[in-house]
């Protein structure tokens, strides 16, 4: 029934979205208001990192996938999926690029073209944004909230396997969206409207921010307390009928970096939203914090940080799954207090081009080199590569060695580390360094 399908925007959201439905042979026509985009696309090169996206492109596109300037006429869905950003100052969903995309898609196609609506935004904004540019030039539509809702390294096998919720203007206009996706997904979920779809998205990382913000409240009330927030939280979890808590980390992404300040604007102000803003102004604390810890161990082991070397390793907001996504990564609020406190960072992630450390402040760097030509070493995120890391290799030669190591994701040899003589740390962990056994004083007479 529906064979011809429009994207707008290509990004994250866009591009996985497209190459899924190349995958299960639909014709594809992707458009985006970057022309190096576009560019890029046609040659069948992608612009963004996620595991076999590439390999879908360089196969469909010319064949199946198509990268024009304006959708077609006849296409038979209008998928919506432009950004939604919030302003870092007064933190309000922007939805001028929603905007544009519907009266675009109101200007491409006519009141047969189902519309679907991807991107992330503020309860009511479909019927409130959306709906009256379609109504305006067709005078009806038929119109859907489907949520994206895929993690980062795994876009393609869950565009699949997870279920695809649905919800509709009216029941015609949902039933062609349980229509459309069914050809995508292997279970679809109907919602009784717009709204409550735009509401699942929002549920669904918002309540993601919240549990890992415990786990990060945990460790910062285990740091007070000289204990070890990994040994806390494995002992509550073990064989503990409730669900468990979470590690401590590093929260950030495109969509959990902004989705509680579009939650907390669904909500309309007082009394609430009670619980979305005070997680995320601890997960974005987080990163603060950790960066004034790096700085204090570092004054106590070599006594300052005017001048001193900072290796971070771990660009990207994530390791695992791998990703080359820089939106909520934790080094940029980390970076001003480095500069402020006089360091110089380096850099090395296996995701991020030299030319993006660059552009955050750092210079590039190797593991290796981070490991010997570093005062302290910053471990961010938990990518494969650093969970391989053999300490005693690295630095087995007896060369220079850093003199600290704040290990984030506790993923590294901690008595290998401390062994070496070097002070370990952690997020929410601070263990007293080692104290050399004392060196015997010669015999009197000798």
């Amino acid at each position: 029934m529906y064979g011809k399908i429009g994207v707008v925007g290509l990004g994250y959201v866009g591009l996985t979205l497209a190459a899924a439905l190349a995958r299960k042979g639909y014709e594809v026509h992707g458009v985006d208001t970057s022309p190096a985009v576009r560019e890029a696309l046609r040659a069948g090169r992608v612009h963004l990192f996620e595991p076999g996206i590439e390999e879908v492109f360089a196969e469909t596109v010319g064949r199946n996938v198509f990268v024009p300037t304006e959708l077609p006429a006849d296409v038979d869905v209008a998928v919506i999926s432009v950004s939604t950003p919030v302003d870092d100052r007064t933190r309000q969903p922007d939805l001028t690029n929603l905007a544009a995309a519907a009266e675009q898609v109101a200007d491409w196609c006519g009141p047969d073209t189902l519309v679907v609506v991807r991107s992330t935004v503020p309860v009511g904004t479909s019927r409130r944004v959306v709906l009256p540019a379609l109504l305006a030039a067709w005078g009806r539509a038929r119109l859907v909230m489907a949520p994206e809702r895929t993690i980062q390294g795994q876009a393609l096998r869950e565009l699949v396997e997870l279920p695809q919720v649905v919800g509709g203007l009216d029941d015609e206009s949902r039933q062609a969206g349980i229509d459309f996706f069914g050809g995508l997904a292997n279970r679809v979920v109907p919602v009784s409207s717009l709204e409550a779809a735009e509401l699942v998205k929002l549920s669904n990382n918002c309540h993601t921010d919240l549990i890992y913000s415990f786990g990060n409240e945990l460790a910062l009330i285990a740091e007070r307390h000289g204990l070890d927030p990994l040994e806390v939280i494995g002992a509550a979890n073990l064989d503990y009928p409730r669900p468990d808590l979470s590690k401590p980390g590093y929260v950030g992404g495109g969509c959990l970096s902004k989705d509680p300040y579009i939650m907390i604007n669904s909500a309309g102000g007082e009394p609430g939203p009670f619980l979305v803003g005070a997680a995320r102004r601890l997960n974005e604390y987080l990163p603060v914090h950790v960066a004034n810890r790096v700085v204090d161990l570092l004054r106590q082991v070599r006594g300052g940080t005017v001048g001193a070397r900072l290796a971070v390793l771990g660009w990207a907001y994530k390791g695992w799954p791998p990703t080359d996504d820089m939106r909520g990564t934790p080094i940029a609020t980390m970076m001003p207090v480095f500069r402020s406190a006089g360091m110089t960072v380096v850099g090395h992630d296996p995701m991020v081009p030299d030319e993006v450390i660059h552009r955050h402040g750092g210079e590039p760097t190797s593991i290796d080199k981070a490991f010997s030509d570093a005062d302290a070493v910053l471990v961010i995120n938990d990518h494969p590569d650093y969970r391989a890391i053999r300490i005693e290799t690295l630095l087995g030669g007896g060369g220079p060695r850093p003199a600290l190591v704040y290990d984030s994701w506790r993923i590294l040899d901690e008595a290998a580390i401390t062994a070496a003589g070097i002070r370990y740390a952690g997020i929410g962990y601070l263990p007293y360094p080692r104290t050399p056994a004392p060196v015997p004083a010669p015999a009197r007479g000798a």
